[in-house]
């Protein structure tokens, strides 16, 4: 039964769209749906971020002011905290493209043994939290690390590599570039292989069609992921905490709240400047796309003819890549010897192998683990509600400003944790759970709340991508004969979109698992504390390394996991659409 051949069933109230398929009639089921979604969104996500801009601008008398920034320009250390944010985000970006373009070109647009493996080793780094490869880092490239006591050994000089900001933009690169890996890899297949074959016929080679031809075309993939590396380096709290690296925006609106206390205005400052160029950044990568036309007939998996080396340009190319994925897997390896590491200081390798940190770990931080399985679960599973809901609402219904819920939910992609966190600080400050005297400020709540908005947008669009795969014409034909709308959602839709909303909860999920920015703020008590903020407090001390290194191996492994899960999630519900 499809829509050109059967008129939609009268409970559907169906209507026929622009662009095809039906949408539903508003009743009170969808208004209800849509009030509780919105109701969520302004009390944890629109009101918290909202009361950070009203005290960034609002005196201590309530009248506007631009006073606060005036003071924030007029201190050194903030100013100095500025560029060097800044500093960090664009330079981070730039090698994070230099380390990432080279292995989505290779792999991609040339016969290269082994592509598919490389691909995957480039995004290992994303599964683990930054701070703890920040340390194991350390331990190879810092200035007694395993490289530089090798260098003095054979060649006599050592290499500043972890020194400073430098340090940062070092540790900051080799985690994020994977965002530009992916979404370059993308891009460059979805280019018609035409295009390139005529530049070919017409003697265009080597870098002139890369830079003439192929990378122009790639664009929008590129500075979607650049504009991610910028903004996630920009907001990050815990990698420059663990470097000892305070003199950044992040740590300084922290260290603010911290120690000041919340009435601090310079701290509402900080976290305005934080979400201006979080926005800033989107918003100049898609204005830098307007006008232009990227669109081409074929797709490059229809006509791409992959080209082939040469033999001292293929050995040229893997020698290049296997440094790179070398240098940018070496904190996995750096961690887990750590994690075994009975002693390590002043020595290429650990000295001596125990077992003794995982065993410190079982015994001393099982509630760690099973707080960040409970908040992470809670959190995936509100997300994926929410986001069947929202999806439901955009693309099944003819709700007035229905697209305001997507835009809205998606905006806490350009929030900081840092700032939803002080948000929640500042809003309920003083209120209580219902029928208590416990602060809701206080409580493991809050972090589960935290997490769950700050990832809805990775649940939001998995679960409109399921809907949309989902032909309208399958909810007609059970309401045609009898069924409900809540019983077709509940026994047509969701069951189809299983694929989506399973991939959306992993995501949302390892994602979580490994979030420290608002954790850190929002932590009251240490039986609250999740991985992440255990691993913190662990890489605090040279004694406590071995067991935050331990703890982080048992996060990559619980996020590790996640990530495969989701991966064949997905390829199941890719099987079963295509068949």
């Amino acid at each position: 039964m499809s829509a050109p051949d059967a008129a939609p069933a009268a409970s559907l109230q169906g209507k026929a769209r622009p662009g095809g398929g039906w949408s539903v009639g508003v009743g009170a089921g969808t208004w209800v749906a849509a009030a509780l979604v919105l109701a969520f969104l302004l009390l944890f996500l629109v009101l918290p971020v909202a009361r950070v801009f009203h005290a960034a601008f609002v005196d201590a008398d309530g009248s506007f002011t631009l006073g606060h920034f005036g003071a924030f320009a007029g201190i050194s250390l903030m100013r100095e905290a500025f560029f060097n944010s800044l500093y960090v985000a664009v330079m981070s970006t730039v090698w994070a493209t230099l380390i990432a373009v080279p292995l989505a070109y290779f792999t991609v647009r040339f016969r290269f043994r082994g592509a598919l493996l490389i691909q995957t080793l480039g995004v290992l780094p994303l599964i683990m939290p930054p701070f703890v490869g920040a340390v194991a880092l350390q331990l190879i490239f810092g200035r007694s690390g395993t490289v530089n006591l090798l260098a003095q050994e054979h060649l006599g000089f050592t290499l500043p590599i972890m020194e400073g900001l430098g340090g940062l933009v070092f540790v900051q690169a080799i985690h994020y570039f994977p965002f530009i890996l992916m979404n370059l890899t993308a891009a460059l297949r979805n280019i018609d292989g035409a295009m390139e074959e005529a530049a070919l016929n017409l003697g265009c080679r080597g870098w002139r069609l890369f830079a003439r031809v192929v990378f122009p075309l790639a664009l929008p993939g590129f500075l979607a992921g650049a504009s991610l590396v910028f903004v996630k380096v920009f907001d990050d709290l815990g990698t420059p905490l663990v470097m000892g690296q305070t003199n950044l925006l992040a740590p300084q609106a922290y260290l603010r709240i911290t120690q000041v206390g919340l009435e601090d205005p310079l701290g509402y400052v900080i976290s305005v400047i934080l979400i201006a160029f979080s926005i800033l950044a989107m918003a100049l990568s898609a204005y830098a796309l307007r006008g232009r036309d990227y669109a081409s007939v074929q797709k490059g998996g229809t006509s791409l003819q992959r080209r082939t080396l040469t033999p001292l340009a293929s050995a040229l190319a893997y020698g290049w890549i296997a440094l790179l994925l070398l240098v940018t897997l070496s904190p996995h390896v750096g961690v887990l010897l750590l994690s075994f590491a009975r002693v390590w200081s002043f020595s290429p390798l650990p000295d001596a192998y125990t077992l003794a940190h995982y065993a410190t770990v079982f015994a001393d931080a099982g509630g760690m683990i099973r707080n960040t399985l409970v908040y992470c679960g809670l959190a995936a599973l509100l997300d994926v509600v929410i986001g069947v809901t929202v999806a439901y609402l955009i693309l099944r219904t003819r709700l007035p400003a229905r697209q305001w819920l997507d835009w809205i939910a998606t905006a806490s992609l350009a929030v900081p944790g840092l700032v939803l966190a002080i948000g929640y600080l500042r809003l309920y400050k003083g209120v209580t759970l219902p029928g208590t005297e416990v602060l809701l400020t206080g409580t493991w709540v809050m972090i589960m709340l935290a997490y769950a908005v700050r990832r809805l947008p990775y649940a939001l669009r998995a679960c409109v991508a399921a809907l949309q795969q989902v032909h309208v014409s399958l909810e007609e034909a059970a309401q045609s004969v009898g069924a409900t709308r809540a019983r077709t959602i509940r026994r047509v839709g969701v069951p189809l979109m299983a694929g989506g909303i399973l991939a959306g909860f992993v995501t949302s999920f390892i994602t979580a698992a490994v979030e420290l920015s608002a954790t850190i703020l929002l932590v009251s008590a240490d039986s609250q504390a999740p991985m992440s903020y255990g691993i913190y407090l662990y890489m605090q001390s040279v004694a406590g390394r071995g067991p935050g290194a331990a703890l982080g191996v048992l996060a990559i492994v619980v996020v590790a996991l996640g990530t495969w899960l989701s991966h064949q999630v997905v390829e199941r519900a890719d099987r079963r659409f295509a068949g």
